[in-house]
C-alpha cells in the first residue's frame, strides 16, 4: 500500500505546486500587457492587400508586437512572484490574500525565488536575441523600475501610482521598438493619464478593505475624498486629450480618415463604467481582488471595449474621407 499511495501523493503535490506557481504569475492581470500591442494596433500598415485586393496580416509585425507582449508576460509574472514574496507576511492577514499560493504556503519560498529569476533570465533573452537591443533595454528598465516599486517606493503614497503608470507607458514605448512603429506623444499621454486613473481606481478600491493599512503602508496616506479628486482629474484629463487626439490634423493625416472621432463615446463610457465598479455602484459591490478583475468579469465593460476596438479598426483600415 505505501509504494503504491507513495507516487499519488507525490503527484498531487507537484500538480498542486504547479497550479500554484500559474496562479502566482496571475495570467488574469497580464491583460495589462496588451499595452505592449497598442502601437501595433494603431499602425496604419498591419494589413495590407495582396495582388487579388484582399487584405492580410502583415505577420512580421504582429509576431514581433506578440513576442514582445510575451516577454512583458515573463516579467510581469515575476514581479508579482517577487511582490508575493516581499508582502508574504502582510498578505497572511489580508482577508483574501492570505489565500495566494506563497502566503498560504502551497508555493515554498524557496522555490518562489528561483522560479521568478527564472522568469526575468527567459524574458530578457528573448527580448535580446529574438527582438532588439533598444527593447531589451525598456524591458529591463521595466524591470527594474517595479523592483524598486516592490521594495520601497510602493510604501510612497502617490509616487506609487506614478510608477505604475510609468510602468505602461514603458509598454507602449516597448511596444513600438519591438515592431519598428513610430510611438507618438498623444499615446504616451493618453497612456500615463490613463494608468494614472487606473491606479487611483485601484487605490480607491483598497481603501474600502479592512485593516487597509496593515495591507499597504501607502494607503494609510490616501484619503477617499483626495483619490475621488484624483480619479475625476485623471478621468476627465484622459477623455480630452484622447479626444484631441482624434481631432488632430495630424492624427486624420496618418490614418487618411477624419472619423476616428467615433471612437470616444466608448473611451467616455469605458472610463464612467470603471469609476462605477470601482465606487461599487455597478451592482454587486467590491467582490474582486482588484479593478481589473472587476473590469474582467463586468460585461458591459468588456463588450465596450470590444466594440471600442472594432471601430478603431474599421476607421484604421476602411473608412476614408469622400
Amino acid at each position: 500500500m505505501q509504494v503504491v499511495d507513495a507516487p499519488a501523493a507525490g503527484s498531487g503535490s507537484l500538480r498542486s505546486l504547479v497550479r500554484g506557481l500559474i496562479k502566482t504569475v496571475r495570467p488574469h492581470q497580464w491583460v495589462k500587457n496588451l499595452f505592449v500591442l497598442a502601437p501595433m494596433f494603431f499602425h496604419k500598415d498591419l494589413f495590407s492587400t495582396t495582388a487579388q485586393g484582399d487584405p492580410t496580416l502583415n505577420l512580421r509585425v504582429a509576431g514581433q508586437a506578440i513576442l514582445g507582449t510575451a516577454v512583458f508576460c515573463l516579467l510581469a509574472g515575476a514581479v508579482y512572484t517577487i511582490n508575493d514574496l516581499v508582502d508574504v507576511e502582510a498578505d497572511r492577514v489580508h482577508p483574501v490574500k492570505r489565500f495566494r499560493p506563497i502566503a498560504s504556503r502551497v508555493v515554498p519560498e524557496s522555490i518562489a525565488g528561483p522560479f521568478a529569476v527564472s522568469l526575468v533570465l527567459v524574458a530578457l533573452a528573448i527580448g535580446y536575441f529574438r527582438l532588439n537591443l533598444s527593447f531589451a533595454a525598456v524591458a529591463t528598465l521595466y524591470f527594474v523600475e517595479n523592483l524598486a516599486y516592490s521594495f520601497k517606493l510602493k510604501k510612497i503614497a502617490y509616487l506609487d501610482v506614478g510608477l505604475i503608470a510609468f510602468g505602461f507607458v514603458l509598454r507602449v514605448i516597448a511596444g513600438g521598438l519591438a515592431t519598428s512603429v513610430e510611438v507618438s506623444w498623444y499615446m504616451i499621454a493618453c497612456t500615463a493619464l490613463l494608468a494614472l486613473f487606473l491606479g487611483f481606481g485601484k487605490r480607491r478600491h483598497e481603501l474600502e478593505a479592512e485593516h487597509a493599512g496593515k495591507q499597504r503602508s501607502a494607503l494609510e496616506a490616501y484619503g477617499k475624498r483626495s483619490l475621488t479628486i484624483a480619479l475625476a482629474v485623471t478621468g476627465l484629463a484622459t477623455a480630452v486629450t484622447y479626444f484631441a487626439y482624434t481631432l488632430d490634423p495630424s492624427t486624420e493625416a496618418f490614418f487618411e480618415s477624419k472619423y476616428l472621432w467615433l471612437t470616444v463615446p466608448f473611451t467616455l463610457f469605458g472610463i464612467v463604467r470603471f469609476l462605477f465598479l470601482v465606487s461599487g455602484r455597478a451592482g454587486r459591490g467590491l467582490k474582486a481582488e482588484s479593478p481589473t478583475q472587476e473590469m474582467l468579469r463586468d460585461v458591459p465593460f468588456v463588450l465596450n471595449l470590444v466594440l471600442w476596438g472594432a471601430v478603431v479598426v474599421a476607421v484604421v483600415y476602411r473608412l476614408r474621407p469622400g
